[in-house]
């Protein structure tokens, strides 16, 4: 499922956009401020932003101006009652690739979602590897060599992110939030679940990658020695 973050402080607004994007299976964050939004996407791989420019800490182009300086390139609809054409040019140059202004229809609102979603969201694989892995994310597929193993949905967003991070140490909660987003309420124990679900099926396919804990820190996917 793709995962996008709406930036939006009107609450009803925000969560009527959700509701619908949710039932077309775009999964959906929502921030209502600039500060709030900034942490989310360190957190998360998202592959698009819905984002309102009057919020209540500024306007919504100086996130994405940061975001762009930032190098992060995520693909950007912005929402706006203002529709003047300075404003939406303004909106473009700060980085922005659709402009949608309020009021709108929310059979456009989708539909211009799921065009920025078919955008890259960086020059990066899609099927990312590392080691004997390959993810192959159109199917949920994990394959090393000739073996392969089906992923449930929360199990692909957590390889996907050990699997770009390579062998970094990924903290407990950036593996919730890929996992399960930071609107959804996680048990406390569902990340352990799908860790040994997954470490069980990388040993069925006969990979030699294994995902360590390391104590304190987080979480790494690292080859195991004494497999060769």
């Amino acid at each position: 499922m793709s995962r996008i973050l709406l930036i939006e402080d009107h609450a009803r607004l925000a969560q009527l956009i959700r509701k619908v994007l949710v039932a077309t299976g775009i999964g959906v964050d929502v921030s209502g401020r600039i500060d709030a939004a900034w942490a989310a996407v360190q957190q998360m791989p998202y592959q698009g932003l819905v984002l309102d420019r009057g919020l209540p800490d500024g306007d919504g182009l100086v996130l994405l101006q940061r975001l762009r300086n930032a190098g992060i390139r995520v693909p950007c609809l912005v929402l706006t009652a203002r529709d003047a054409l300075h404003d939406r040019v303004e909106g473009l140059e700060a980085g922005a690739d659709d402009y949608l202004p309020k009021p709108f229809a929310m059979d456009e609102m989708v539909a211009r979602v799921r065009a920025l979603l078919r955008r890259p969201v960086e020059f990066r694989p899609l099927d990312p590897s590392h080691g004997d892995l390959t993810l192959r994310s159109a199917t949920s597929v994990l394959c090393c060599g000739d073996e392969s193993t089906t992923l449930a949905p929360a199990e692909v967003h957590i390889m996907r992110l050990l699997l770009r991070k390579h062998e970094k140490v990924v903290r407990r909660n950036a593996l919730e939030a890929a996992a399960w987003g930071l609107s959804e309420a996680v048990t406390p124990n569902a990340l352990d679940v799908a860790l040994h679900r997954i470490r069980r099926k990388l040993l069925a396919i006969g990979s030699q990658q294994r995902i360590v804990n390391v104590r304190g820190l987080g979480y790494a996917l690292r080859e195991d020695d004494s497999a060769q």
